[in-house]
């Protein structure tokens, strides 16, 4: 018998968001996620605040999780991977391994909504030094930092006094295969900055960049408050190598506007990674057939006119799973995904009735 129920694969954001609305809607919802605990990218990678408006992240996270814990419309199964699917829309039949054992989850649609992964700066890109200096660090490792009110050079415990950024790590570079814009890493470098200059008001902040992309209100609220009220200066360069010099890390490139060479002496690096898909996300493209981009993200069927639905009758996919996001874009596809999940169920309901 078709199953009424929606298996919601990932719980981050995205997936909090659908299994809320889906619940909302008096339909059933189950949660799986692998981890031992909801909150996804923002809990695991220990986010200090949010993108435009410093919102504390964990408290924002806490509060997307509040309404699926004890909702009887959801069923929560974490230390749960997906490993397979049999069955097709209306009657899947997932296979996954809970805490080690196998456990089959019977569900009418599945929304896949497996998020991205940071790039690895010292994976290709070695000029860097990501793992051979110690005080380069990626926007990751700079959460942590400010969420614990800790910013101090990890080499030796003593606050910085020159600290820079350096955008498009593991963006728009063809050499590595990533073309694409990451979207967010110009906005959370700019927050992030805000933040270092308001936690150690005494160092000075550097952002180098390719271009600056500000989307929407990005600009009036992080951007221009970071040049005019934070006083972080921003200069349109290219690194090309950072090397040891003394207790100092000399950052090597171009100031393109200046069309000159570049040396700068900084106490820390910051490395402004972008996304990739996450192993999850690829796995799930294998495991429902999913097609896929030639970055690796899944691929949904109408470009911007359908961008959740994918070419697997039944299964839907949200968020930064589909191509870089932000957390505006991701709450707002997982509505559309809701919409469409249960809407899937009702047609087919409406057929069998006929």
């Amino acid at each position: 018998m078709p199953s009424k129920k929606i298996l919601v694969i990932g719980g981050g954001p995205s997936g909090l968001e659908v299994a809320r609305g889906i619940a909302d809607l008096g339909y059933q919802a189950i949660l799986v996620e692998k981890r031992d605990r909801l909150g996804g990218t923002p809990d695991e990678a220990q986010y200090a605040a949010l993108t435009p408006d410093l919102r504390n992240a964990e408290e924002a996270i806490r509060e997307m999780i509040e309404p699926v814990e004890n909702n009887p419309n959801v069923e929560i199964m974490l230390n749960t991977l997906v490993t397979g699917s049999e069955g097709s829309a209306g009657n899947f039949r997932v296979k996954a391994l809970q805490l080690g054992k196998p456990v089959e989850i019977n569900a009418g649609a599945v929304v896949v909504c497996t998020g991205f992964q940071h790039f690895d700066p010292g994976r290709e890109t070695q000029k860097y030094g990501y793992y051979e200096h110690d005080d380069v660090i990626t926007l990751v490792d700079c959460e942590k930092l400010l969420k614990a009110h800790n910013f101090v050079r990890p080499s030796n415990g003593e606050k910085p006094k020159r600290v820079c950024f350096i955008q498009c790590v593991g963006s728009r570079d063809r050499q590595i295969g990533n073309e694409y814009c990451s979207k967010v890493c110009c906005g959370v470098a700019s927050k992030e900055a805000i933040e270092i200059r308001q936690q150690a008001p005494d160092c000075k902040v550097y952002i180098f960049y390719i271009d600056m992309r500000m989307y929407g209100y990005w600009e009036n609220e992080i951007y221009w408050p970071a040049q005019e009220k934070y006083k972080v200066n921003y200069i349109k360069g290219i690194a090309t190598e950072i090397v040891k010099k003394g207790d100092k890390l000399l950052v090597k490139g171009e100031d393109t506007t200046l069309r000159r060479p570049m040396e700068v002496e900084m106490d820390m690096v910051i490395l402004s990674v972008g996304m990739e898909p996450s192993s999850g996300t690829r796995d799930m493209a294998k495991i429902f057939g999913l097609k896929q981009n030639k970055y690796g993200f899944i691929e949904t069927t109408g470009g911007a006119l359908e961008t959740v639905s994918t070419e697997v009758p039944g299964v839907f996919a949200v968020g930064a799973c589909t191509g870089p996001a932000d957390l505006e874009d991701t709450v707002s596809a997982a509505g559309r995904a809701v919409m469409k999940s249960i809407a899937f169920l009702r047609k087919r309901e409406l057929v069998e009735t006929i």
